[in-house]
């Protein structure tokens, strides 16, 4: 304890990462009377963690690096934190994070552990060679977090929560969900559709071949040849630490398209729900798409991908429509539907806000993650 206050670590693998996704939680536990502090590596946003009044402990370690050796550094390198720093709980987020974490944590003797899934991964929902290798000590990490009774491990949805309980029948009670980083319903709030035609697709997110891209691209090109008026806006940038990234070659060549426009990163993506009628994700696996959070809250309808995690957000014949994975003429025809039906794009639209506000916003998130660490300490 730190002058009566809990310590408590975040352990993120980059820090722009903690700032998009998890910089609400965390002041929910400084507010709860957490003594927070984030490890991770520091590129961009350094100051801005600690003017949040956050301790930041700068980590080598990279989230495209595999293979054993650098994984033994990245133990070592958090073990050594752990030992030094004494938390009493630490937060691990992503799956590399809770490998590494978990069994740094188990070494240094941290009291308590919680361990943030964001979703599946590469390592678990992939069947490539390289996937089922880096599967083993992402497989045993997971045994040993399921067998901990001072850890918790958090998923987004309930289908990842059964998928856990099917590997460890009896941690039920070491098995939350906790629904995302959720939304600043305060920040996002309902835009008025833009004018149309052209009717504007939004896709917001990495460019990955897992987030759907090249299957959204060839769904856009059968649309052009049957000559829906229909536009297509990306935001967002390949991820070389991403095993799935699209190279930029591959992105640039997109933009012979007619109607398609990459704008990179977007500091403020309402920007992009202010321009798009339809926000578009397609992806093949998802915790809890924050993309989709935020187009729903701008009272977007939405096109995605009938998967865990989607569905928590795209909620069929309420707010979206959902197609099943890796098909890009059902993409393309529930797209047209929205196109060519004002009413039901405007419904759907409507009906978007109601799907995250109150139980998906920030402040609900930040409050039920904060209520699990006291119950952890107790």
């Amino acid at each position: 304890m730190t002058g009566g206050s809990p310590k408590l670590i975040y352990l993120v693998t980059e820090d722009w990462y903690f700032w998009s996704h998890r910089l609400p939680m965390a002041r929910a536990a400084l507010a709860a009377g957490f003594d927070v502090a984030v490890a991770t590596r520091v590129e961009a946003h350094g100051e801005r963690i600690r003017a949040e009044g956050f301790t930041l402990h700068p980590l080598r370690w990279r989230r495209g690096d595999f293979g054993p050796l650098a994984g033994l550094r990245a133990v070592a390198e958090i073990y050594r934190l752990y030992r030094r720093e004494r938390p009493d709980l630490v937060h691990h987020v992503s799956i590399k994070s809770a490998v590494y974490g978990g069994f740094a944590a188990f070494a240094a003797g941290v009291p308590a552990v919680v361990s943030s899934l964001t979703g599946m991964g590469y390592a678990l929902a992939s069947e490539g060679l390289a996937a089922r290798i880096a599967r083993l000590p992402v497989n045993l990490a997971l045994r040993l977090l399921l067998a901990w009774p001072r850890s918790v491990l958090v998923v987004q949805n309930e289908a990842h929560r059964r998928a856990l309980l099917a590997r460890a029948p009896g941690a039920a009670s070491r098995i939350a969900v906790i629904r995302g980083s959720g939304v600043d319903t305060g920040h996002f709030t309902a835009l008025p559709e833009p004018p149309g035609p052209p009717i504007v697709l939004g896709f917001v997110g990495r460019l990955l071949a897992d987030k759907g891209v090249r299957v959204l691209i060839e769904a856009y090109r059968s649309m052009l040849a049957r000559g829906t008026p229909v536009r297509l806006l990306l935001a967002g940038v390949p991820d070389p630490d991403s095993p799935t990234s699209i190279p930029e070659a591959e992105i640039e060549g997109w933009l012979s398209l007619p109607g398609l426009t990459w704008r990179g990163q977007v500091s403020d993506v309402r920007e992009v729900w202010a321009e798009a009628h339809i926000a578009v994700l397609p992806s093949f696996h998802e915790g809890l798409p924050k993309s989709l959070l935020e187009a729903a809250a701008c009272a977007r309808p939405i096109v995605a991908t009938d998967i865990p995690g989607c569905r928590e957000v795209a909620i069929p014949d309420v707010n979206a429509l959902v197609v099943p994975v890796g098909d890009a003429v059902a993409l393309a025809d529930a797209i047209e539907r929205l196109v060519r039906d004002d009413a039901l794009r405007r419904r759907l639209g409507a009906a978007s806000r109601s799907v995250v506000e109150p139980g998906l916003s920030d402040a609900r998130i930040g409050a039920d993650t904060a209520a699990l660490y006291r119950r952890l300490l107790a």
